[in-house]
């Protein structure tokens, strides 16, 4: 017998580094996961390492792993003008999603 798929959602993110770069991933738990890259702990993106502070500029949710997964494909193929369009909310992402209100969080985000 083979064990259903979890239904959960799934999170795109976008994190900033102190050089201002962006670092686009997928997850189940996005405070989890940005917590991890911002303590540099094990389960760390070897992309954040050293690279902190870091700042949550995006986080949308989406219905399914494969959607996830496409929509993070399709971002980081985006240039860096049409992804800060995205994080400032003047252009949507091609995906069903929901956009995650980070101040809700105590995170705050920053606009370019």
């Amino acid at each position: 017998m083979q064990a259903q798929k979890s239904a959960r959602p799934w999170f795109l993110y976008i994190i900033e580094t102190k050089h201002d770069q962006l670092y686009t991933g997928v997850t189940l738990d996005w405070q989890r996961r940005f917590e991890e890259h911002n303590t540099g702990s094990v389960k760390c993106a070897k992309a954040l390492r050293g690279k902190g502070p870091l700042t949550l500029r995006f986080c949308a949710k989406l219905n399914c792993q494969k959607s996830a997964m496409q929509a993070e494909i399709w971002m980081k193929k985006q240039v860096r003008i049409k992804k800060l369009q995205i994080i400032n909310g003047k252009t949507a992402l091609p995906y069903t999603h929901t956009v995650v209100c980070l101040t809700n969080f105590g995170l705050t985000q920053k606009y370019s």
